[in-house]
């Protein structure tokens, strides 16, 4: 299994000898915690507006948020180089939060992921390898995506537990979306929470550059998602003044009104079919494949998925590849939608075949 043996080696031997301790998890974030400390003292870690460019590495990110006209940004990000320790991988997430509360949701979301992902990624592949009948080479794509899928769930489900329980942070009336990836050597891995968007720029057969939706925008009225909050005896309807913006309702009240269907928090409708569970999907990574982006619904309301990558693509700086976009958005807004307050606008350019 080559770079995997010495991250779980110590942590497969302990599972094994302690299981019935409930141990594990302290284990598993005592590594974490370790590696991010690691992390940030190497300049691993990008959480505002700037680049991380590592020499060697294969990825180049830029990554851009700006505050729009509602109150405090409460758009956030997170990039960390080197995810884990390992040279082949890079965590990149971006957070989108609403209500009164949801700057700090977004934040909580965004420190609480990577570190918490780490951790259920070792111990899946620690659990997996203690199976006699593992075979990590016989389908190592299928295999990797059945190991990040488990590590989300678990991820996902653990921090909107853990969110709803925080004593400092309200949560009832606020939530957050979160759209991540991760790249593993060849291998992107997605995982989508609510309405933000992946979109993957790559080179079409006839030389011109095209944009590929990595992520489903996971709003009320599809198809799936309706019929689970109308299940749940929630409520999904647009108001008069907002044609075509379908939202949730409660089933007595006229409230929450939330934009999208899944999200960390809004705890006042989780039972009424709003859910935390990530879409988890991968991508091979090809030579025709030259970036990612992950944005926020305010560069999505108002700007295409095409228009993003030849953006992206016609700035000559990579650096300002996610700040040239965010800016456009903002343009954009200004133009389709006067009278509306900006959104909070906020990207992450992920540039494949970097390496120095």
């Amino acid at each position: 299994m080559g770079p995997f043996s010495s991250l779980f080696s110590g942590l497969t031997k302990s599972i094994s000898i302690k299981r019935g301790r409930n141990c594990g998890d302290d284990i598993g974030r005592e590594v974490s915690e370790t590696m991010a400390k690691v992390a940030k003292k190497n300049d691993l870690i990008l959480r505002s507006s700037g680049v991380i460019n590592v020499e060697g590495s294969n990825n180049f990110v830029s990554g851009f948020s700006r505050r729009g006209e509602k109150g405090a940004n409460q758009d956030c990000f997170i990039v960390w180089e080197e995810f884990g320790c390992q040279e082949d991988m890079i965590f990149c997430g971006v957070f989108d939060g609403h209500g009164p509360w949801g700057h700090f949701v977004a934040k909580h979301v965004r420190e609480s992921m990577p570190p918490c992902l780490l951790r259920n990624w070792q111990e899946s592949l620690a659990v997996i390898s203690l199976d006699p009948d593992f075979n990590f080479g016989s389908d190592k794509k299928l295999n990797r995506l059945d190991v990040w899928k488990r590590s989300y769930l678990r991820t996902c489900a653990a921090i909107d537990q853990e969110l709803e329980q925080h004593r400092g942070i309200d949560a009832y009336h606020s939530g957050t979306t979160a759209i991540t990836i991760v790249r593993q050597g060849d291998l992107l891995f997605i995982a989508n929470v609510g309405d933000s968007r992946a979109v993957l720029g790559t080179t079409s057969d006839d030389g011109s550059l095209v944009a590929v939706p990595l992520t489903v925008d996971f709003k009320p009225n599809l198809p799936q998602e309706a019929e689970r909050i109308i299940q749940c005896n929630g409520r999904v309807f647009c108001l008069n003044d907002e044609p075509g913006v379908h939202r949730v309702w409660l089933p007595q009240q006229e409230t929450p009104g939330l934009a999208m269907s899944r999200a960390f928090g809004d705890y006042c409708v989780k039972d009424f079919g709003l859910i935390s569970v990530p879409e988890v999907t991968q991508r091979s990574i090809t030579s025709k494949d030259q970036f990612v982006v992950l944005a926020t619904d305010g560069v999505w309301d108002v700007v295409s998925n095409q228009e993003a990558v030849d953006i992206i693509s016609l700035t000559p700086d990579k650096e300002k590849a996610a700040k040239r976009l965010v800016e456009c958005a903002a343009r954009a807004w200004k133009r389709k939608r006067r009278g509306i307050a900006t959104d909070d606008i906020s990207a992450v350019c992920l540039f494949f075949h970097c390496s120095s």
